[in-house]
């Protein structure tokens, strides 16, 4: 009597195969092929695929508002209640600011030592991009420039409400109206980045059409930009950071290396969220340490969002041609180190900053973003890559600080 066995490695080819072919990135990667193809061999076609590509980033706009507002009055409650813990919470947040705003301006100084959009002296404009400017400097007026700018607005109504929600007496029911709310703003945005094909495919088709395939080179220096900056971040920055406590970083990297590999796989840094925890505990960090600044610094401390941020606002600056002066790069980082904070864990929450800051800013054209639908689901990576990184080194430092670290437990624990 002959009994049929499944087939176990079938079995694996047809899980594989299903994994990929519901893989979001898998049909982001298909459409930028198709919109190469098209905008190459035909691009007259490939310029009326334009639409496409205004049209999903006019449908992310939407969510700058609500996002922003719902981030900001959110992190500041939470602020609150950091404060509340105590010392360890002032200490956590300034952390994360200050080195937030590091890896903000190593973006912004990459981006300008490399010039990633730029593939000639001339540069490549793609677009007229003086509709977007304020005027001469004679004629600025920030009183002018703040009604103006819808982004500010909401920003400044943000940090008020969020401000008063602290001395609110009914502060808790009102977080948690909010929080339900934000989950459903989130979910919405969820659902909209399943377009993203759609809108890689248009905004690819109309560049390769309209400016052809050398538009592909400043694409392809984005992305080595962004890795080799966040390479250098980790092992010069947060390296020399731990150098300082005596650890070294490739010890650290090698002890959570399963938790780099889930992040690796997922795109997100959430998933290794549990696991990172009880690690840091078993190294030598206290519980309630990791219990604080691990949790807190996924909305707070995205130093590989930040510098992916940053670079983006350059490289976008620098395809259109436009110059940013001095002042106008510190309103970049100055509006990043807020709005950035709302970048965590949601796919397409880091379209809705850049989004907001080019808004804020008023010089660059929104439209850009479609251009950098193409290379964003393969920079998602390194960037919760770095934020998993840039946590574990945050909450090792936090414990240090507090002589709340047990030294004899760390080398061991490393060697396994």
């Amino acid at each position: 009597m002959n009994i049929s066995t499944p087939n176990p490695s079938s079995k694996t080819k047809k899980s594989i195969f299903h994994a990929v072919i519901t893989n979001l990135t898998f049909w982001v990667l298909i459409a930028i092929i198709a919109g190469v193809l098209l905008g190459h061999f035909s691009p007259d076609n490939g310029v009326k695929m334009k639409i496409v590509g205004e049209r999903f980033v006019d449908i992310i706009k939407l969510f700058i508002g609500p996002i922003i507002f719902l981030t900001i009055v959110l992190g500041i409650s939470g602020m609150g209640n950091l404060k509340k813990v105590g010392r360890i919470g002032v200490k956590a947040l300034a952390y994360f600011e200050v080195v937030s705003t590091v890896a903000l301006a190593i973006g912004v100084a990459v981006a300008y030592l490399f010039q990633p959009g730029k593939i000639d002296k001339s540069g490549l404009t793609l677009g007229d991009a003086s509709q977007y400017t304020n005027g001469s400097a004679k004629d600025f007026s920030w009183l002018q420039f703040f009604f103006s700018n819808f982004t500010l607005q909401v920003l400044l109504a943000a940090i008020i409400c969020g401000i008063a929600l602290n001395f609110y007496q009914k502060r808790e029911q009102t977080i948690l109206v909010l929080e339900r709310i934000s989950k459903v703003v989130f979910t919405c945005l969820k659902y909209v980045m399943y377009l993203a094909p759609i809108g890689a495919f248009g905004g690819m088709a109309y560049t390769i059409g309209k400016f052809g395939l050398a538009t592909l080179i400043p694409l392809g220096k984005l992305m080595l930009c962004v890795y080799l900056t966040m390479a250098l971040f980790v092992f010069l920055i947060l390296g020399t950071i731990l150098r300082y406590y005596k650890i070294s970083i490739l010890s650290i990297l090698k002890y959570i290396k399963e938790e780099l590999l889930l992040v690796l796989g997922t795109s997100s840094s959430e998933a290794a969220l549990p696991s990172i925890m009880v690690k840091l505990e078993r190294m030598g960090c206290s519980k309630s340490v990791v219990g604080l600044v691990i949790p807190t610094g996924y909305s707070f401390n995205l130093d590989g969002t930040s510098i992916y941020l940053s670079m983006s606002v350059i490289f976008l600056a620098q395809l259109y041609d436009v110059h940013l002066s001095f002042f106008e790069i510190l309103t970049v980082i100055g509006i990043l180190m807020i709005t950035s904070k709302g970048a965590a864990g949601v796919t397409g929450s880091g379209f809705i900053v850049l989004a907001s800051t080019l808004t804020a800013l008023h010089k660059i054209p929104v439209e850009g973003l479609a251009f950098l639908l193409g290379v964003d689901k393969f920079m998602s990576e390194a960037r919760a890559i770095t934020n998993l990184i840039g946590n574990t080194v945050a909450t090792i430092i936090i414990s240090k600080t507090e002589h709340d670290f047990t030294e004899l437990d760390l080398n061991p624990v490393l060697e396994e």
